[in-house]
């Protein structure tokens, strides 16, 4: 009879029957009333009143009884702690029971008792099971110390459990070895910075050992536990992985995975050029292959799981195309997985073999898998360039399928091929525009409209294509709305003429009738924009694009790094962190891959391991050992937003941006002149020298522009209100002091991996500040600035970090001041006021050279007394007297002198002989040097004679150049 009979109801005293029974003398009663009482409660009936009585039937010797009784007791423990205790003296006893079996049942149900009354009284029977001379009995009480330090850690530690549990990693029995690592594993996750799991070399070589003996859950937890070891050197490395390499046969999917992950994560210590290295990317193909061949849900977290492996070892698959193209029968999910793996894939080699593949997906009927098909094409184009031409024909055959929602993917895809490869395959835009009518979907329209803008000039009904989309512009949504209002200004300022109205009309839309605040900003910028200077406006809106780069949706490195150190785990199924879906204390260790051999980088991951300090400072560039050597150290502490006053003795961080080399600054093989600046009526010197409310360094501070172009504070009005809109000249200061040139290219876009700056000089209130505009002209957003100068020679060096405070998205602009100190590291300059400039950001380290206006070190106090000027002029030698001509000045010597006294050149006495003004002047330089001058000014004259005088006569050319700036601008 089978074991149903035992959940049938019976009469209406059940419980007083079952005590009855249960109090029976008869054995074979108790054990059938047991099961009875077990039967309700596992459907779900309180027999919380039978406890005592069955608490009772423990002191048995019937082992299938004892289980049935314990079984009960972890139950209903918890909500009769005082009847439970009543157990704790049978616990006790059957921990030295001599069958091993009830010994290890004893220890084991102690720990599922979550009770604290108990806890206390099971220590002394837990430290006997640790030592039992029976494995068995080992192996669960090693379990059962992780379960009691869940309940009460404190305990457990008092008590020396923990102690016990590292010993037993040395154990005999490989299945005690894997238990232990589990537990103390268990216990190390809940107290992330607890050194429990002590791994040294001799530790990890009992590890490997046991890991051929144990069961496969034993395994898995032995493979978890090496891969967070950090091997000491590659040649260990090596050892470890030859001795797991054996678990990727092994046939559970679980062991597989964790096997790849101790590789993979091994692998980055061993040097590429290694045979050994080679040998093991072969090795870990067949097993993920293999993988694929089970059942759909497996399947899906085995491609998950490729999915990392080939983003970041993409040489492990790249002969193994095949196993990834998608079957009929696949699920939706395994399918669309698949797919993604492709084009990760996709290379020259099989790009053909990709493309009749995919053409004959997107001829399926499941709707999604179609979009992601075509989707895919798209990719392949931008991925392997050689393909491009192929699957631009492929997406017209698409197109001319008139299959709806083919036609609308093809279209998006092709707006991202025009963005990769311009000018090139142009002449599909006509069967493009045949296809208007029939599209519906928001990124479609969107993409055709960008079309359409982007090649306004060789569409010649652009402006009829885009009006008809502007009839329903209020039931449009937001992406095609933004899309739609950039797309008529561009067609605006190709066709002027004919488009006026149009562009009138979708502003008007834009900013008066829409409530949606990014489309109002984007239309009231443009307006602003075509009424201030249409010429700027062209060179904003129509500006060259960077190309869209290769591979869009790839995990950020850092992040890879993390999810290869969790394969086989839920956050390499979500591709997620822990962190981001585990609650609570457990999960959130960030974890990292080791650094590669000799690469005196600690991986490829720029932050510090989480649990502390990192191994080694990690240095940017190779230090090259040459005059770069000992250069100004580097703060890269996060960025404060006041900007430091300059401190005489700066202590920066230590790290050396310019360590590669001077060969790859532009300065040292051709110096770039400082273009002479010319009168700018968008920014003069007032503009960009202003301080904002009167304040010296507010502007600094913000790191904003000081104020506001003039170009569009006295911009005329436009209707609807706009007039006022950017009148922000009330209240912003315009001292005439310090001249200030506008800012020049130091570091083109195309040089700097789509990072622009441009920047100038300037000194506000006694403070150097070095201005510059970052702009980001790639794809990728740019964070973690910083900056750092060459020795030079007047010793400027940045007094504070490079605040650029909020990352720098594609396209985006941000203006910083920099404050600059002169107590850095003196060299000699060729010419004398060249600045060698490295900026880092999380990309690549970039240098460049510029030039600075010598009147940047101009002191405050640099006026002279007259008798002291006068000594000072007989005693500096003639030879040591350089003459100039500054031609083209009309200012009398009054204005002239005003003006230089704005950049600290101070008038000490003035003379005038025969209609000739004889200014004469003083200047101080910060590191001390006196240059004395004499200006005569002619009246009626345009043209100045200039001689200087100074210790250090070649200084005397700069000054000259810095007169010559000041008077003329």
């Amino acid at each position: 009879m089978t074991d149903s009979k035992y959940f049938t109801t019976t009469k209406k005293g059940e419980i007083f029957e079952l005590k009855a029974e249960l109090n029976s003398d008869k054995k074979e009663k108790k054990k059938e009333a047991v099961k009875k009482v077990i039967a309700s409660m596992t459907v779900g009936k309180d027999v919380s009143a039978l406890f005592p009585d069955v608490v009772n039937c423990m002191q048995t010797d019937n082992l299938e009884l004892k289980k049935l009784v314990y079984l009960y007791l972890m139950n209903y423990a918890k909500s009769q702690p005082d009847m439970a205790i009543m157990a704790v003296n049978t616990f006790v006893k059957d921990c030295e029971d001599p069958n091993p079996l009830i010994r290890a049942l004893a220890v084991r149900t102690m720990g599922c008792i979550r009770v604290d009354k108990i806890t206390e009284y099971l220590c002394e029977p837990l430290r006997k099971c640790l030592k039992d001379e029976d494995p068995y009995v080992r192996k669960t009480a090693a379990v059962c110390v992780a379960k009691l330090h869940d309940i009460n850690a404190q305990l457990v530690e008092d008590q020396g459990f923990l102690d016990t549990l590292k010993d037993l990693i040395s154990d005999s029995n490989p299945m005690v070895v894997a238990n232990a690592v589990a537990a103390l594993s268990e216990i190390a996750e809940s107290h992330p910075n607890s050194n429990l799991l002590d791994l040294n070399p001799q530790t990890i070589n009992k590890l490997l050992t046991a890991l051929n003996e144990c069961t496969e859950w034993g395994q898995i937890f032995i493979l978890d536990c090496l891969a967070n070891y950090t091997p000491r050197d590659d040649r260990e490395s090596q050892s470890i992985c030859e001795r797991v390499t054996p678990r990727l046969s092994h046939a559970n999917s679980a062991v597989v995975l964790s096997a790849v992950k101790v590789l993979m994560k091994f692998m980055e210590m061993l040097p590429k050029d290694l045979d050994y290295y080679g040998t093991l990317l072969k090795k870990l193909a067949p097993p993920l292959v293999t993988l694929l061949s089970a059942e759909p849900e497996l399947q899906y977290v085995a491609l998950r799981n490729i999915n990392l492996i080939v983003q970041k070892r993409p040489e492990i698959l790249k002969h193994e195309m095949k196993v990834f193209f998608v079957k009929y029968n696949d699920p939706i999910y395994v399918k669309l997985e698949k797919l993604d793996i492709m084009i990760r894939l996709a290379s020259q080699a099989n790009i053909a073999q990709v493309l009749a593949e995919l053409k004959e997906y997107a001829t399926e009927v499941d709707v999604d898998f179609v979009r992601k098909a075509v989707r895919a094409i798209g990719r392949c184009a931008i991925k392997v360039e050689q393909s491009a031409e192929r699957c631009v024909s492929t997406l017209l055959d698409l197109i001319q399928t008139k299959v709806n929602y083919v036609v609308q993917e093809a279209i998006v895809v092709i707006k991202d091929i025009f963005r990769k490869y311009p000018n090139k395959y142009e002449s599909v835009i006509a069967t493009l525009c045949e296809n208007l009518d029939s599209l519906d979907e928001p990124e479609a329209r969107a993409a055709m409209i960008w079309i359409v803008g982007e090649y306004a000039e060789r569409i010649d009904n652009a402006d009829e294509l885009l009006e008809s989309f502007l009839e329903g512009f209020h039931d449009e949504s937001t992406q095609v709305q933004l899309q739609l209002l950039t797309a008529i200004v561009k067609l605006f300022l190709k066709k002027p003429t004919e488009t006026q109205e149009l562009v009138q009309q979708v502003l008007s839309l834009a900013t008066q009738d829409s409530d949606n605040p990014d489309l109002r900003d984007r239309g009231y910028i443009y307006w602003r924009l075509l009424s201030t200077d249409p010429v700027a406006a062209k060179e904003v809106v129509l500006a060259e694009k960077p190309l869209i780069s290769e591979e869009t949706d790839l995990i950020e490195p850092t992040l890879l790094d993390e999810l290869i150190c969790h394969i086989g785990t839920l956050a390499s199924v979500y591709h997620k962190p822990p962190s981001a879906f585990v609650e609570g204390s457990r999960g959130v260790q960030h974890k990292r891959l080791p650094a590669r051999a000799g690469s005196g980088e600690s991986a490829e991951s720029p932050e510090v391991g989480q649990s502390g300090t990192s191994e080694a400072p990690p240095a940017v560039i190779p230090s090259q050992g040459d005059l770069l050597g000992d250069l100004l150290n580097l703060d890269l502490a996060p960025a404060t937003t006041t900007v430091p006053s300059v401190q005489p003795s700066m202590q920066m961080g230590a790290m050396d941006l310019l360590g590669g080399g001077l060969d790859s600054l532009p300065g040292v093989s051709h110096r770039t002149e400082m273009q002479s600046p010319q009168p700018s009526s968008d920014y003069s010197e007032r503009e960009l020298g202003g301080d904002i409310g009167g304040s010296p360094s507010m502007g600094a501070a913000l790191g904003a522009p000081a104020a506001m172009p003039a170009a569009l504070s006295n911009a005329p009005a436009v209707g609807g209100g706009l007039g006022d809109l950017f009148d922000l000249g009330g209240g912003v200061g315009m001292p005439t002091g310090f001249y200030v040139a506008p800012k020049t290219l130091f570091l083109p876009a195309m040089k700097a991996k789509g990072l622009e700056i441009s920047g100038t000089f300037a000194r506000r209130g006694g403070i150097i500040q070095m201005d510059l505009s970052l702009t980001n002209k790639a794809m990728s957003v740019m964070t973690d600035f910083a900056i750092q100068f060459n020795r030079n020679s007047f010793g400027l060096a940045p007094a504070g970090p490079l605040q650029v405070l909020t990352p720098l998205t594609p396209n985006q602009t941000i203006d910083v001041s920099l404050p600059l100190g002169t107590t850095g590291p003196v060299m000699k300059m060729e010419p004398l006021n060249n600045l060698q400039v490295a900026v880092k950001n999380n990309i690549d380290v970039f240098y460049f050279s510029c030039q600075y206006p010598l009147s940047l070190l101009f002191v405050e106090d640099g006026k002279m007394e007259r008798q002291v000027f006068l000594a000072t002029w007989k005693d500096i030698p003639n030879d040591n007297e350089a003459q100039f001509q500054i031609k083209d000045v009309h200012l009398n010597s009054d204005a002239a002198s005003n003006k230089l006294q704005g950049s600290n050149i101070f008038t000490i006495a003035k003379r005038t002989v025969d209609a000739q003004d004889m200014l004469y002047q003083s200047i101080k330089l910060t590191n001390g040097i006196w240059v004395l001058a004499e200006m005569r000014v002619q009246t009626g004259n345009p043209n100045y004679t200039l001689s200087i005088k100074c210790r250090a006569p070649e200084v005397s050319q700069f000054v000259y150049q810095c007169y010559e700036l000041v008077l003329k601008n």
